[in-house]
């Protein structure tokens, strides 16, 4: 099998609303093949929607980021020397303990309470946005704040910081940023935690850093679950409301199915997710066993790379997988990962999603693009794919 003379990481897509095509020719032609990364890294990729999530809950392949031989994707190291393992990457037996430490903070009950709160947040950044001068930028209008405030709040972050810390964790996901850059984020966004968990311990209050201290006796590992949630918590669920309401707002048709019946948002959020996926090479993993998958045999140490975004648009596992299809329904996309470490924060990130589309077109019905969809600065040098600006109009 000889190796792609490409990185997995840097091709470019030709339409914002696909995988790139070379991707979608490795699924059909070659679905677990060989790829370079950046740094130079040989590596198995993985375009296919079995064999994806036969790898990620085979305990085989391990999530360990301290691994020399575990996929590095982003610009800089992906654990600080000495710093505490965070949840992301323990493998067993460690890993299901700490998950479930923290598992409560998401359970049903706790986030429909949080409803009315989320409901507030957004009315208030669109009573805003409506406000304000026009065109306005939705990302900076509606995207970003409503899941930085709701995960500041659910953390117990000062709201008044969240330029400090986008910015950093911008810079964290960033691949085109350099190694020194990446170095000097993560330095500043762990002493600010650090500061932010040693002010909790003094002065707790009713918040999940709050109950995540009087659990622990390791203010170092609550400090690595805060900056594994304030990350994850914000970007990817605003590249999401960017990316779902311009596709709603490039597609009347589509968007007539929600405005008519807004109890269809639910599943109109599902198939939003797994059509964009965006955490596209979410899921890395490095093999500590020889383990054969789908016809392929991959040796011990060697790094595999799962294209989530290609895998969901598997035909064995969604018909016409290319369609848009608000009313599909299906919940078993891979736009949340899958397995022991599929994300935490998913039914959170569904909820405001489907808070954010349901008010968001109720309250500006005339709500449109004002920039063509080929003129929109997309982030395709992201760990997460999405958009720098979405400017709309009324």
């Amino acid at each position: 099998m000889s190796e792609q003379a490409y990185s997995v990481l840097t091709l470019a897509r030709s339409c914002p609303y696909a995988p790139p095509a070379e991707h979608r020719r490795l699924q059909t032609e070659e679905p677990i093949s060989r790829a370079t990364l950046p740094n130079g890294q040989s590596v198995w990729v993985l375009t296919r929607y079995d064999d994806v999530r036969t790898m990620l809950m085979d305990p085989r392949f391990s999530a360990d980021r301290r691994n020399p031989n575990y996929p590095t994707l982003a610009a800089g190291r992906l654990i600080p020397e000495g710093a505490r393992t965070p949840l992301i990457s323990m493998d067993p037996p460690e890993h299901g303990p700490a998950r479930r430490a923290v598992l409560g903070e998401f359970t049903a009950k706790r986030l429909k309470a949080l409803r009315p709160r989320i409901q507030e947040i957004v009315d208030e950044h669109i009573e805003a946005m409506l406000d304000g001068p026009r065109p306005a930028d939705l990302v900076t209008a509606l995207s970003l704040p409503v899941p930085s405030l709701v995960i500041c709040e659910l953390l117990g972050v000062p709201y008044t910081d969240h330029g400090f810390f986008q910015a950093r964790t911008s810079l964290l996901s960033d691949r085109a940023a350099s190694p020194e850059l990446h170095a000097k984020a993560l330095a500043e966004l762990v002493a600010y935690l650090k500061d932010f968990v040693s002010a909790k311990q003094k002065a707790p209050a009713d918040d999940l850093i709050s109950r995540q201290l009087a659990k622990s006796d390791d203010p170092a590992a609550v400090t690595v679950l805060a900056q594994l949630l304030l990350s994850a918590g914000h970007e990817t669920t605003a590249n999401m409301i960017s990316l779902g309401a311009m596709a709603l707002l490039d597609r009347p048709d589509d968007l007539r199915i929600i405005r008519a019946d807004p109890a269809k948002t639910p599943a109109a959020v599902e198939e939003l997710l797994r059509y964009f996926t965006i955490g596209e090479v979410s899921g890395a993993r490095v093999a500590i066993a020889d383990v054969e998958l789908g016809g392929v045999l991959i040796r011990a140490g060697e790094g595999v790379v799962p294209l989530l975004n290609t895998a969901d648009r598997s035909p064995e596992a969604f018909d016409q997988p290319d369609k848009l299809d608000l009313e599909r329904g299906a919940r078993h996309h891979l736009a949340f990962g899958y397995g022991p470490h599929q994300c935490l924060g998913q039914n959170l990130a569904r909820i405001e999603l489907e808070i954010v589309f349901t008010t968001l077109f109720s309250k500006i019905p005339d709500l449109r693009l004002a920039a063509p969809i080929e003129s929109l600065p997309f982030k395709n040098s992201g760990l997460a794919y999405g958009l720098h600006e979405l400017p709309v109009t009324w």
